[in-house]
């Protein structure tokens, strides 16, 4: 899904499992995981002077504002805490550079994987890795796999639904842009035509409201609406988009920006070493237990 919105620290998410579990993406890439290119032997020179850069000496690096849990923290991607901003943070020091030297500029959800050029260097904004979207933009390999949630009120009549085939009546809404829209479309079907939002706040308020029966967006988000958003909310269970194809959120490149494998190297050996591991516990930890609906 990735979406835009809801993105600031909380003690909400999903568990390591969900990390390694296979999530949906819309259409699923088949990008691989790269290998530690600053390392590897004949590699391009991934050090900070021989960087591609908007700005020598900077490390650009956008998001969407606001900037939500458990993404972000209160709206600052540039406290360190909230999963992206940590990630950020650690493929920064990978590359050799300090924090000081990170610079954080807003990029549109919409926006971002837009073709032409870019005044970033990468964007971390819970954005999926497409073929589709990969025909305007680039992506660094997945730093984090996903899996699609649904939110009801609990005196819904959809509460209690254990499958799929059960949400097919109910009147969905998605945010504008974001891959729950394809996952809606593709897993549920549902009879009534999908209700498009332009952001997270306007599909909380629409389900407040009785506007719509249920709310999807992307699982840690689900988990961090009904905790902090939507009183008397219920996550009524989780979904992958296909049968076969693994939703992954990647950092997002202006096309063909060399940057990329150097990136791709920074992420190799966060996963390798156990650190992106250890950051997905830290800020997307408890909420593995969201059934899974068929």
């Amino acid at each position: 899904m990735s979406l835009p919105a809801f993105r600031t620290a909380l003690t909400l998410g999903v568990g390591a499992a969900l990390v390694l579990a296979a999530a949906a993406c819309s259409p699923a890439s088949s990008k691989p995981s790269a290998a530690a290119t600053n390392t590897t032997p004949g590699a391009a020179d991934c050090s900070p002077a021989a960087l591609h850069l908007v700005t020598k000496g900077t490390l650009t690096v956008a998001t969407d504002t606001p900037a939500y849990a458990p993404w972000f923290d209160n709206n600052t991607p540039s406290d360190g805490k909230g999963f992206e901003s940590a990630v950020a943070y650690a493929i920064a020091a990978k590359l050799g550079f300090t924090q000081s030297q990170v610079k954080w500029v807003v990029e549109p959800f919409d926006n971002s994987y837009a073709p032409g050029p870019k005044n970033f260097d990468f964007d971390l904004n819970q954005i999926s890795i497409t073929d589709e979207r990969e025909k305007a933009v680039d992506f660094s390999s997945g730093y984090y796999t996903v899996t699609q949630g649904v939110i009801t009120l609990k005196t819904s009549k959809y509460a209690g639904a254990a499958s799929l085939a059960a949400l097919k009546p109910a009147k969905i809404g998605v945010q504008v842009g974001t891959t729950s829209m394809q996952a809606v479309q593709g897993k549920i079907a549902p009879s009534q035509q999908i209700a498009v939002f332009n952001t997270t706040d306007d599909e909380v308020n629409a389900l407040k409201n009785g506007q719509i029966d249920a709310l999807v967006t992307d699982l840690p988000t689900v988990f961090y609406l009904t905790g902090s958003s939507i009183d008397g909310g219920k996550v009524v269970g989780q979904f992958d988009y296909t049968d076969s194809g693994v939703e992954q959120f990647g950092a997002l490149f202006a096309k063909g920006n060399p940057l990329v494998g150097c990136v791709d190297g920074a992420i190799a050996q966060l996963k390798s070493g156990g650190q992106l591991a250890t950051l997905t516990t830290q800020w997307l930890s408890t909420s593995a237990a969201a059934p899974k609906l068929g």
